[in-house]
């Protein structure tokens, strides 16, 4: 399942794009990889995206590497490229497997230096770190929670970054005090707005669903793809800091505790519908 590294915060022309990202990630790679177009039309209609925006959104994302046009009996549609796959299993280890650094963890320090003459290496790097959950603490010094050391290493030799950067093993000794730090080192506030702002949007479809009567099996495509679409930025944005870090009010667990129970009502409805549209098509 994709991040943010597929699609940035969401507008109204990003919407259709990360709806269809979604969708691509939930249902795609377990029929080959590949959706009809009419059946890709018919599942948007769900989400109240229309064929127009969900073939523009399709173009855009084939011009961006992620999807290829192909026909399968003899019916257009669109299948995941090989980077589409990769950032998709990437996806769904943070997504779906998050996990919880402790402070005797330790930190991951990343120390890097690109040349001027390569400033779209540099973007790229700068680019993939804060995907990965890094925060800033100098230019040239990003840190992360130790437990991320594997995915960073794999993600940096996967795009060829592994030559700008010295990863290290650190500890925090002095002369700070640490939850002050990381107040500096990430956003916790935006992604504190962010928490609140998801809780506030799926509140009121959790207590609807949690009735006898809460809707059909597209009603549940249709939030399961919302809630999913809104909640697979955050754990990229969230490193998973140790508690005694965070604020005292911090609302990341409640959030992903919402997540989860929408995710366990949801999943196998959602599923049924999604399938039974990709298979008519």
């Amino acid at each position: 399942m994709p991040s943010s590294d597929t699609e940035g915060p969401e507008s109204r022309s990003t919407r259709p794009r990360a709806f269809i990202v979604t969708t691509y990630g939930l249902y795609a790679r377990e029929v080959g990889g590949w959706i009809s177009v009419s059946a890709l039309i018919q599942l948007m209609g769900q989400l109240d995206v229309d064929a127009p925006s969900v073939r523009s959104a399709i173009s855009r994302l084939k011009r961006r590497g992620l999807l290829e046009a192909r026909k399968v009996n003899g019916s257009a549609g669109y299948g995941l490229s090989r980077q589409a796959r990769e950032i998709l299993d990437e996806g769904d280890q943070r997504i779906f497997g998050r996990r919880r650094a402790e402070l005797a963890d330790g930190w991951l320090l990343a120390v890097f230096s690109v040349p001027e003459a390569q400033r779209q290496q540099r973007h790229l790097l700068r680019s993939r770190l804060s995907w990965l959950g890094f925060g800033v603490t100098a230019s040239g010094v990003w840190i992360a929670p130790h437990y991320l050391y594997e995915e960073t290493r794999e993600v940096l030799e996967r795009h060829d970054l592994s030559g700008y950067v010295d990863l290290f093993r650190a500890d925090y000794l002095a002369f700070g005090d640490v939850a002050e730090l990381v107040a500096q080192w990430w956003d916790l506030d935006g992604l504190q707005r962010l928490y609140d702002e998801f809780l506030s949007s799926f509140f009121p479809v959790r207590d609807r669903w949690r009735r006898a009567d809460a809707g059909s099996d597209a009603e549940a495509f249709g939030d399961y793809a919302r809630v999913l679409t809104e909640w697979r930025r955050l754990p990229f944005l969230d490193p998973g800091l140790p508690p005694e870090l965070l604020p005292p009010d911090w609302h990341g667990a409640r959030a992903a505790a919402l997540f989860d129970e929408l995710r366990e009502k949801l999943t196998e409805r959602a599923h049924r519908f999604a399938t039974s549209v990709i298979e008519e098509h």
